[in-house]
């Protein structure tokens, strides 16, 4: 189990953590019924902060950002040393949860994605982990939720008496809504994004040899080039070079924390 701390990428904290210290910390608040926002975040998400200071707070605000691509990865080392032996991706990262999860009895709401995406989605997983308990899910409206529709939906999932969320809003969206309901659930959210598609069959997944270079863009570019374009092929180069900026040490990114008056633009 390794947890190295957090350390500063572009202005984001990263946890320096592999996959047991993340499952671990998620059950341990599931059984202590705390609160714990968990994202995984690869370049885009990254970016997604450093180019929007008030996101920034948000992300910094999270229990546990895990280095969910390579390139964060690779930055833990280049920056600070800090080696780890994988990246901790969403996507399996929600599977070795549900294992877990199955294995001591605990429960999940599953909220986000479309109807379709979601039934395959909780389908997959109980055929995968057979005692696996998801006591609720619904699918994103797609649209900013209303004040009273926020606080029936917190109720919702609290009634059903979950002991984490699983989130797939996309990103950003999903880790201003884990931000958001962190109090107001007072259990763990686990904002896994395109996992949801991934394990629901609706959207492949990279080859490995591309996953473990640092390639799973390009792959997913190629399938959706009109609205990925500009994710990567402006924000990658724009994430490198700052990282060399920071490497080198001619500019600084100091992480900024939450203070309270952030606009929440939550969607459901």
């Amino acid at each position: 189990m390794i947890n190295q701390g957090k350390y500063s990428i572009l202005g984001i904290n990263i946890h320096a953590v592999d996959y047991d210290f993340a499952v671990s910390t998620i059950v341990r608040a599931a059984q202590l019924k705390r609160p714990c926002s968990v994202s995984a975040l690869a370049v885009h998400g990254v970016m997604t902060g450093f180019l929007d200071p008030v996101h920034a707070r948000r992300l910094n605000g999270i229990d546990l950002v895990v280095p969910d691509g390579q390139p964060v990865r690779w930055a833990l080392w280049w920056l600070y040393k800090k080696k780890l032996p994988d990246r901790v991706y969403g996507p399996n990262l929600t599977l070795r949860v549900a294992q877990a999860f199955a294995e001591r009895g605990l429960s999940v709401y599953l909220y986000g994605s479309k109807p379709e995406t979601l039934n395959k989605f909780a389908q997959n997983l109980m055929r995968s982990f057979p005692n696996l308990k998801i006591v609720g899910m619904e699918p994103s409206k797609f649209r900013r939720l209303k004040a009273y529709e926020r606080i029936e939906l917190a109720e919702r999932i609290q009634t059903s008496g979950a002991n984490a969320v699983f989130l797939g809003l996309g990103c950003p969206r999903q880790e201003v809504w884990a931000y958001e309901y962190r109090n107001l659930l007072n259990l763990p959210i686990l904002a896994v994004g395109a996992a949801f598609d991934f394990h629901a069959g609706t959207l492949p997944q990279a080859p490995k040899i591309l996953q473990d270079y640092g390639l799973e863009w390009l792959f997913r570019f190629v399938q959706e080039p009109k609205r990925l374009w500009q994710r990567y092929l402006l924000l990658n180069p724009l994430y490198v070079w700052n990282i060399f900026l920071q490497y080198l040490g001619w500019k600084k990114f100091i992480p900024t924390r939450p203070n309270g008056s952030e606009e929440i633009e939550s969607y459901g």
